[in-house]
């Protein structure tokens, strides 16, 4: 039986977030997480996955996985530093330096591990981050367990960030500061300006940490946003994602063998979380070297996004400044940005609402995520579709 006071508190709180319309339900998917899926049994053109480049549901991907559960079984079977390391991580960290251009990588079963694990590893409370406002979730939490302070700058602020950087490094306070950003902003679709932060971080010796999940496998011919800008030998830490465009699971810190070297012991989750499944590193292996031999998944992507935010945009939507596949249509009021997604996709077109605390209040959207594996007549129904209910609710004319 629940304890009375944690009852309450659940109801009150749950309550409260269904009636501002923060609460997020969710649907199971039936099946493959595709470029259209099945929700209570309907099909529906999927808009919400982060399945950039299709790559989930890849045959390549899903022929190696098969043979690694034949040849290493299910699991891992132990934590990385007993008997963990199948010959497999050892080739996907290999397979993954090569990609991001480094010395060495380490891998995490997710990108989250991979925050929590690597900033913690170096930074401690003798030192201090400066952090962009619009970091993700992740970022943060690894910021605050790392016991350093932490000094958010305005979003992509240069001049805020030169001044804050400045201030923290001549104050004396802190043994170590690191700059700290996402390469892609998952809510707004903008870039980082990687190269001014560089420019900053050399002036004031700073630590540079790249949050690269959105930008592997979509900019840079799939190499991601530090490549993009080309500044492989610029960025300290490059942490990435195998769950998005990869379309597996699982996440990674690129940088020196040194630094590396170091997260293998000092970094928690790899000590005590047993690593990703054989299947899924074998998956993981081979959509990296599809990415490495050629750029036509990356290039089908941005025929796409291209498609559908032009589309979008002229029927009169606000898609605001995405400068990547992520496209938002801003509705603003969390109530109607719900009624919006629920109207999309009782029309046919599922495109989850997104809403506070991950925006913030009153910037409700809905995230489009077109992919590699949409076609043409795909984003021709959604687009019809966003139409309709578009006038039907009064969000365009």
């Amino acid at each position: 039986m629940t304890a009375k006071v944690l009852d309450t508190f659940l109801k009150e709180n749950i309550d409260d977030l269904k009636n501002k319309g923060m609460y997020n339900e969710i649907h199971p998917v039936t099946g493959p997480n595709g470029p259209t899926i099945i929700i209570d049994g309907k099909k529906m053109v999927n808009l919400s996955s982060n399945n950039y480049l299709g790559l989930a549901t890849d045959e390549r991907l899903k022929k190696v996985a098969k043979e690694a559960v034949d040849s290493h079984g299910v699991g891992a079977g132990a934590v990385r530093t007993i008997n963990g390391t199948l010959d497999l991580h050892v080739e996907l960290e290999k397979k993954i330096a090569a990609f991001k251009g480094t010395e060495a990588a380490i891998s995490f079963q997710s990108g989250f591990n991979c925050n929590m694990a690597a900033i913690q590893a170096v930074m401690n409370k003798e030192d201090a981050i400066l952090s962009d406002a619009l970091n993700h979730a992740s970022i943060i939490d690894g910021c605050r367990l790392s016991r350093a302070k932490i000094i958010p700058f305005e979003h992509s602020n240069m001049d805020d960030l030169r001044a804050k950087a400045k201030e923290a490094t001549e104050s004396g306070k802190y043994n170590k500061v690191m700059v700290i950003t996402d390469g892609v902003f998952s809510m707004d679709g903008d870039i980082a300006k990687l190269p001014e932060i560089v420019e900053i971080a050399e002036e004031f010796d700073l630590i540079t940490y790249v949050d690269d999940a959105h930008g592997s496998g979509v900019l840079g011919d799939g190499a991601g946003t530090v490549k993009h800008f080309g500044l492989e030998d610029k960025v300290d830490f490059q942490m990435g994602t195998l769950s998005k465009a990869i379309g597996v699971i699982g996440g990674y810190v690129a940088g020196s063998k040194q630094l590396i070297d170091w997260l293998k012991v000092a970094s928690r989750p790899f000590l005590f979380s047993t690593a990703v499944s054989p299947a899924d590193a074998a998956a993981s292996i081979k959509a990296i070297e599809l990415l490495m031999e050629s750029t036509d998944l990356n290039k089908k992507l941005w025929e796409n996004t291209t498609y559908l935010r032009e589309g979008l945009a002229s029927l009169g939507f606000d898609v605001g400044n995405s400068e990547t596949p992520i496209t938002p249509c801003i509705i603003g009021d969390e109530n109607k940005t719900q009624e919006f997604s629920d109207a999309l996709s009782e029309k046919g077109v599922y495109a989850k609402a997104i809403v506070f605390p991950t925006v913030p209040r009153g910037t409700g959207r809905v995230r489009n995520m077109p992919s590699a594996a949409h076609t043409k007549e795909m984003l021709d129904e959604a687009l019809s579709i966003y139409e309709e209910v578009g006038k039907e609710l009064g969000i365009i004319r």
